[in-house]
């Protein structure tokens, strides 16, 4: 089974860049969608075999996320049951027969880190959302969860120390998703890869440089970690300022 999660930064953009010729050279099972910037009825979107789930933003032209899937789920829901956390569109939860799959667009912290403290609140309840579901079966979360944990996760590490995204505290809320019994899946496979990086500033020249940032992911419950097969940055897509992550799983 594949799956695939890109941060497509506007969808209505990205179709206009290849998105469909992604798509249907690609071929994943699951494809899922972070930053849709669109409101129902304001994309047609034509995706033969695939089945279609939004959640939209109430402020127009902002986040949302959408999850396109070859199989039916067994159920979908959107956000995450709390009130404050769920008006941005940033979760769609599908459930299949074997595990639960989240598509989450992480709340940014913002310059000066702004939202900080609002991050952590998120952070917290979100954490413990993906723990009650791994209570039933194994979780799959992806998408752009707005951090770069290591230092080898982005090109420059020292001057980037107290920047959204790579903040002690945004940090060490992903050491504590991982030590909640979740697996990085890239990481799994390239514990020591560096210049891996699935997204790059619009501003000087940074793509072209490879100056980017780790912050999209496939993180599994631990007892799925035997059934991964592969996992990948597809660093060669553009179409958005992120390029799209993918793993493979049995």
């Amino acid at each position: 089974m594949k799956l695939i999660s890109w941060n497509v930064n506007g969808l209505r953009a990205c179709v206009g860049k290849g998105f469909a010729d992604f798509v249907a050279q690609a071929d994943p099972d699951v494809l899922c969608l972070q930053e849709t910037k669109l409101q129902e009825g304001q994309i047609d979107l034509d995706l033969p075999g695939y089945r279609m789930y939004w959640n939209y933003a109430e402020k127009k032209g902002y986040s949302g996320t959408a999850v396109f899937t070859k199989a039916e789920p067994l159920s979908v829901k959107n956000g995450i049951g709390i009130e404050q956390h769920d008006h941005e569109g940033r979760v769609i939860t599908a459930e299949y027969e074997d595990f639960y799959l989240v598509c989450c667009y992480t709340p940014n912290a913002q310059d000066g880190l702004k939202r900080l403290d609002y991050r952590m609140e998120w952070e917290n309840d979100f954490r413990a959302y993906l723990m009650e579901l791994d209570k039933v079966k194994p979780v799959i979360l992806c998408g752009d969860l707005n951090v770069a944990h290591n230092e080898i996760d982005l090109k420059n590490p020292s001057s980037n120390r107290k920047n959204a995204g790579f903040s002690d505290e945004e940090r060490a809320k992903m050491t504590e998703l991982l030590g909640s019994g979740f697996v990085d899946s890239f990481r799994h496979f390239y514990p020591d890869l560096t210049g891996a990086y699935s997204w790059w500033s619009y501003r000087f020249n940074a793509r072209k440089n490879n100056a980017g940032w780790r912050i999209d992911y496939f993180i599994v419950s631990e007892r799925l970690k035997e059934r991964m097969k592969g996992a990948a940055i597809h660093s060669d897509i553009f179409g958005s300022d992120h390029c799209p992550v993918s793993l493979e799983i049995e």
